[in-house]
């Protein structure tokens, strides 16, 4: 059978793994300037979605299995509220990030941020995921 569409898929397999990039690059540069984890989780799920619109949603569950996404989302839901645990076990507000580091409370903001919006970068990106993975596979058969 031939594939149709080679031009878009050979594109689409070229830019995958930038916008993948992209939405680390912006994970992680959300300390220093605009971005963060909603940004980046939407940015990753759009490589993830794109790959499903050009391939299908059967290929795509393939390279990011749904129940791998569920575990990130709810890795990621928990990571958040893991460190606001952690901040009040020591003393401080929910989400108190200094209380992370008790010599260097700054460093401790830092990591804070850096955990906080990964969970979240986790969490959306799994969910938007998943949001498209439900409409591209409604009412069509599983197997």
């Amino acid at each position: 059978m031939k594939e149709r569409h080679t031009v878009l898929r050979v594109i689409t397999k070229l830019l995958t793994p930038y916008i993948l990039l992209f939405g680390l690059y912006v994970q992680f540069h959300g300390d220093y300037g605009p971005g963060g984890g909603f940004q980046a989780g939407v940015i990753v799920a759009a490589a993830f979605i794109l790959y499903g619109l050009v391939f299908g949603p059967r290929e795509a569950q393939r390279v990011a299995r749904p129940d791998f996404l569920r575990f990130l989302a709810a890795f990621g839901v928990i990571l958040f509220a893991g460190v606001g645990v952690v901040t009040m076990l020591r003393g401080g507000a929910f989400l108190d990030y200094g209380m992370l580091d008790a010599h260097d409370p700054v460093h401790g903001q830092h990591l804070g941020i850096l955990l906080i919006e990964g969970g979240v970068g986790l969490t959306v990106a799994s969910v938007m995921t998943l949001i498209y993975y439900a409409f591209a596979t409604f009412g069509k058969r599983t197997t």
